[in-house]
């Protein structure tokens, strides 16, 4: 059973000295092993796809985040065939194979009901699938996948989306067990837990009503002095200053302290109830006898904290991160809904830099080990007998699948499905099971993203910021790599990177950046670069797309597949045949945080809906219902211009004539989601519309045919 949690930094769980309670993985601790020297590659896309091939990410193609993916051979966004995934090879040597929840490594244009599958959790060694293909979703109303179909999320009151993963989990465990019970399975566990939005039920945030009241500078502080005590990290380890470019929690209003502490109360319960629904599978094992022969792996993050909340936090962060404003007054109006079915919630980037303490920096910044250091737990009781015991040995998320493969007896392929396979070149590190002192196996190691860059090699990293900060959306930073200063680190004595000794050491330097340079060239890392612009090189299925027709039924859709309407006028139009009690969704594009929705009213009212985020929820609606019969439904959106994300007049028109307008302050810079979908006839995922009460999930279109929607863009 392999275990992913999502953005939680080294100094967030109470298993390494955080203020975060979580039981399960504390449990698990008590069976098995804690690692404290593992790393990940800093950001989600690369680190799973280390993670389930065995090979370092660019070597798989999947080098950058997927949403930033370049032409690059080491950026492309998608896995390659030879680097196949230990679940293709164990669903091959007689495993059943099932993965719940993130996926985030189907590329962007693969990603619609048009396929090819084979990039989808099911084209790559998983036999059962239930989450989300993108990197984050509403946890209240996820927009959901089983397998390759869009499917609604389960109906009822108290849905939270970590709980269905669980439950379909177990479902598929018992299933498994029912009908083979003697097959072996690997589970693949990677929740939304803790990336944004943070939402969670009430009940598990009130625990920490007032717990991080202290500010993130004590908070750090504390975090420290309980790692020392529970002795996962040396009596030695220095904790590292603040960077200059985050706040001191004194300098912040006591308006902005109150918001900042219940964004990070959110935080705190939705990781703390992600841990309890990995409880629920652990006490299935146990309930099944599996439990003592069950080699179970808990990653706890698939990076460190993430900073994109900005510096100061957000209720509605899709809006921050495209630059558009959210007064502190806005944020208190609501304070009570954070973590809520209404909020869109991330913390503060300084939240996140005290959720990596002691190290510098948080996600992104895989030059740092606040990026890349995350805690891990092992546990295998049949076999591990240091039961409680800690590891330290330098490891990377590529060892995980090598070790997979070594403890169920099984050499890696050196084909598969008739594909050449490149070698794994994780290491196994099965080795340490036994003894807390077997010499580490991975003397080298290369980090990078966006730019930041580093290299581990024989006890010294050499580390180059290339200075995009984490919290300022695509910038890319210095205008070249050759301006980034390096800093250099003996490792050996210093735990958390806190001393540089580059210019006490210059040709030590110089060794690790030739090393670097040598990983680099092997890996598909160069040629390097910071943050690219979207989509150069690849295939984007909305190029050159002025107009699109959308028939009923379409659903599933990416944002990004439609005629690109931000920056520009635009409109919708839609035919359909309406009878006496028509009513529901005719077109939807976005969800909760921020979108469009066309719909029909529970009284027969034509209704278009703009969801600016938070700043501002434009609905028009005709005062005349719809009499049954032929109805040609039209709305548009006419640009200010003059810049980037202005505003502009929205008009509905009802079969020709105009039945409500008005006007917007602003519109979606680049994209009102990167998880919801356009649907024709239904609002898949969180809604976009305030929709009628007790109408079915995504307020399907009932007692209508529609005929076609068309897209049209200036």
């Amino acid at each position: 059973m392999l275990i992913l949690l999502d953005d939680v930094g080294f100094g967030a769980a109470s298993t390494f000295g955080g203020a975060i309670q979580t039981p399960a993985l504390n449990a698990l601790a008590r069976d098995g092993l804690r690692y404290n020297r593992f790393h990940t590659a800093a950001i989600c896309s690369p680190t799973r796809a280390a993670l389930l091939s065995g090979r370092n990410p660019h070597a798989t193609g999947i080098g950058a985040v997927m949403n930033t993916a370049d032409a690059r051979p080491g950026y492309s966004g998608f896995q390659t065939k030879e680097t196949a995934t230990i679940a293709e090879v164990l669903r091959q040597n007689g495993y059943a194979t099932g993965a719940f929840g993130k996926w985030h490594q189907t590329p962007d244009w693969e990603a619609s009901q048009a396929g090819p599958f084979d990039r989808w959790p099911t084209g790559e060694g998983f036999e059962k699938f239930y989450g989300f293909i993108g990197g984050e979703t509403d946890q209240y109303e996820p927009t959901l996948f089983d397998g390759t179909t869009p499917v609604m999320r389960p109906p009822g009151a108290g849905y939270h989306l970590t709980k269905d993963l669980a439950d379909q989990a177990i479902k598929w465990m018992r299933n498994v067990k029912a009908g083979a019970s003697d097959k072996p399975f690997f589970l693949y566990f990677p929740t939304g837990g803790a990336h944004a939005p943070l939402q969670a039920p009430e009940d598990w945030i009130k625990p920490y009503r007032g717990k991080f009241d202290q500010g993130w500078d004590r908070l750090r502080q504390e975090t420290y002095q309980r790692e020392k005590r529970l002795g996962v990290i040396p009596a030695n380890a220095k904790l590292t200053p603040r960077p200059a470019d985050l706040p001191a929690w004194d300098t912040l209003t006591s308006e902005q302290k109150l918001i900042a502490a219940r964004l990070m109360e959110a935080y705190a319960g939705f990781l703390a109830h992600t841990d309890a629904q990995v409880g629920r599978l652990m006490q299935e094992l146990k309930d099944s006898g599996a439990y003592e022969n069950t080699l179970v792996i808990y990653i706890v993050g698939d990076n460190g904290a993430s900073a994109e909340g900005g510096l100061l936090g957000s209720l509605n962060y899709m809006a921050a991160m495209q630059g558009l404003p959210e007064p502190d007054a806005q944020k208190l109006a609501r304070i009570d809904q954070i973590g809520a079915p209404s909020t869109y919630p991330h913390i503060n980037a300084a939240w996140a830099w005290a959720m990596n303490a002691p190290f510098q920096w948080t996600k992104t910044v895989a030059s740092h080990l606040g990026g890349t250091r995350n805690p891990m737990v092992v546990s295998w009781p049949k076999v591990i007998k240091d039961r409680g015991g800690l590891r330290s040995q330098f490891s990377y998320v590529s060892d995980i699948a090598p070790t997979i493969l070594d403890v169920v007896g099984i050499a890696a392929p050196v084909e598969v499905n008739g594909v050449w396979q490149k070698p794994i070149t994780g290491k196994s590190i099965a080795y340490s099971f036994k003894s807390r002192n077997a010499p580490e196996q991975r003397h080298t190691q290369y980090f990078e993203v966006f730019g930041n860059r580093a290299v581990y090699h024989n006890g010294w990293m050499a580390s180059a910021f290339h200075g995009r900060l984490p919290w300022s959306g695509i910038s890319a930073g210095r205008p070249t790599m050759e301006e980034d200063p390096w800093e250099l680190y003996d490792l050996r004595t210093d735990f958390s990177q806190s001393k540089d000794l580059a210019g006490q050491y210059p040709e030590k330097l110089k060794d690790l950046q030739a090393v670097f340079m040598k990983e680099a060239a092997a890996n598909q890392v160069l040629p390097l670069s910071g943050v690219r612009p979207l989509k150069e090189g690849l295939p984007d299925p909305s190029a050159g797309l002025k107009r699109a027709v959308y028939g009923a039924g379409v659903v599933g859709l990416p944002e990004f597949s439609l005629p690109k309407t931000a920056n520009r006028s635009w409109s919708w139009e839609a035919t359909l045949t309406t009878g006496k009690t028509a009513s529901g969704v005719v077109a939807a594009l976005g969800g909760r945080e921020g979108g469009l929705s066309l719909y029909i009213d529970s009284d027969q009212k034509p209704v278009f809906v703009y969801k600016l985020f938070d700043m501002q929820t434009l609905t028009l609606k005709g005062d005349v219902a719809l009499k049954p019969g032929a109805h040609h439904l039209k709305t548009t959106f006419n640009y200010d211009g003059g810049g980037f994300g202005k505003g502009g007049l929205a008009t509905l028109s009802v079969d020709g004539a105009e039945a409500a307008s008005g006007r917007l302050m602003a519109s979606a810079p680049l994209f009102f989601s990167i998880s919801e979908n356009f649907g024709v006839g239904l609002d898949t995922g969180s809604a976009v519309g305030d929709y009628p009460q007790g109408v079915p999930l995504g307020f399907p279109i009932s007692d209508a045919q529609i005929h076609r929607v068309e897209v049209v863009a200036d």
